[in-house]
C-alpha cells in the first residue's frame, strides 16, 4: 500500500505531454546505471527548459501500475530501463496507441516502441584490455550483478579485451545473484571482489549496479583497482579506480525525450548505440590519469580504431550465449 500511495503522489501533477523517466530496481543515486538516467534527464531540463517527471520502482509489481498511470495522465515520451520490461511494455504500449515508448536495454515490438540497445561488449573489451595492460599478476576479475544474458555480455567482451593483450591471462568471473536483489548487494560483490583477489586478481571490474560500489571499496582497501560501469566511477576512489566502462545511458535518455516526444522524429524499431558517438567507451579523468600510461591508452585507442573499422571484431554473447574468450 505504501508503494501505492508514493507512486500517487508522484504521478500528481504530471503535465500533459511532459517527458516520464521510470528508473529500475536499484536505487536513482546508484552511482550507476541509473543515475546516469538521472543526469541525462537533468541535462535534457537545464539545456531545453523542459520539464520531466520520474518515479523510482520499489518492487516488480509496481511496473505496470507505474506505466499505466504515466501514459493515463499523457506522459509522451515515457522512458523504461532494462530487460526487465519485456513482458509488461508490450501490452501496455498497445493500449495507448498515441504514446511513444522508450526502452532501453530491451527490445520490444510495437509501432510505438523504440528499443535502445547498447555494444556493451565492445565498451568491456576496451576496459579489458586496459586491464590486462595494468595486472601484474596475469589475473582479472569480474564481479557481475544479476545472472543473466546482458551481464555476460560485458564479462564476454572484457574477458576478450584481456586476453587481446595477455593471451594467458586468467579472468575470474562472478555474479551477485540471481534475481533483481543483485543489483543493490555490495556486501556480498565486495566478498567476490575479495574472493578474486585470494586468486591472484589484482583487478577487479564491476558490471553490477549498486552493488558494483562493493567491489570498488574491496579493491581501494586493498590497494588494488576497480573498474566502474555505466557511469564515470573514477572520482569514488581516486587512485584506486582504473577506469570506468562508460555506458552513456544519460546521452540515450536525452535523446530519447528529445526525438521520441516528436511524432516527425521518434524512430520505433531498435537502434543500437556503441562506439561510434561515444556511447560506450572508458573514462580518462584527472582521478584516473596516473594509473594509466600513454603506451596503454595507445593501445587501447588502436584496438578501438580496428573495432570499429571492422578489423576487430567483438563476440556478443547475447548472439549465441556462448564466449570464445
Amino acid at each position: 500500500m505504501a508503494g501505492g500511495v508514493a507512486l500517487s503522489a508522484v504521478l500528481t501533477g504530471a503535465a500533459l505531454a511532459d517527458p516520464a523517466l521510470i528508473y529500475d530496481l536499484g536505487g536513482k543515486f546508484d552511482k550507476s546505471f541509473n543515475e546516469s538516467a538521472y543526469n541525462g534527464a537533468e541535462a535534457w531540463k537545464t539545456e531545453t527548459g523542459g520539464a520531466y517527471v520520474d518515479l523510482e520502482l520499489q518492487n516488480d509489481a509496481q511496473r505496470e501500475q507505474a506505466l499505466r498511470r504515466f501514459a493515463s495522465q499523457g506522459s509522451n515520451p515515457i522512458v523504461v530501463m532494462s530487460f526487465m520490461w519485456e513482458s509488461v511494455l508490450g501490452a501496455l504500449a498497445a493500449e495507448f496507441p498515441d504514446t511513444n515508448f522508450v526502452v532501453i536495454d530491451s527490445v520490444v515490438d510495437g509501432p510505438n516502441v523504440q528499443s535502445l540497445l547498447f555494444d556493451e561488449h565492445t565498451g568491456s573489451y576496451l576496459v579489458g584490455a586496459l586491464a590486462a595492460l595494468k595486472s601484474e599478476t596475469g589475473t582479472v576479475g569480474f564481479v557481475g550483478g544479476m545472472d543473466v544474458p546482458l551481464i555476460h555480455k560485458f564479462y564476454c567482451g572484457y574477458a576478450q579485451g584481456a586476453k587481446a593483450v595477455n593471451p594467458d591471462a586468467t579472468v575470474i568471473e562472478s555474479y551477485t545473484g540471481t534475481t533483481p536483489a543483485a543489483w543493490n548487494d555490495p556486501v556480498t560483490a565486495g566478498e567476490l571482489a575479495k574472493a578474486a583477489m585470494d586468486q591472484g586478481a589484482d583487478v577487479v571490474f564491476a558490471a553490477a549496479g549498486g552493488s558494483g560500489l562493493g567491489v570498488l571499496q574491496a579493491m581501494a582497501d586493498a590497494g588494488k583497482y576497480s573498474i566502474g560501469v555505466d557511469s564515470n566511477q573514477n572520482y569514488l576512489h581516486p587512485g584506486s579506480v582504473l577506469t570506468s566502462m562508460l555506458k552513456r545511458v544519460d546521452n540515450a535518455v536525452g535523446l530519447a525525450f528529445t526525438e521520441a516526444g516528436d511524432d516527425a522524429t521518434f524512430k520505433p524499431g531498435l537502434t543500437t548505440l556503441g562506439l561510434e558517438g561515444d556511447f560506450v567507451g572508458y573514462a580518462l579523468d584527472e582521478h584516473n590519469q596516473d594509473l594509466i600510461t600513454e603506451d596503454m591508452i595507445t593501445a587501447v585507442e588502436d584496438l578501438k580504431a580496428k573495432i570499429m573499422s571492422g578489423e576487430i571484431v567483438v563476440h556478443d554473447y547475447t548472439t549465441d550465449s556462448t564466449c570464445p574468450a
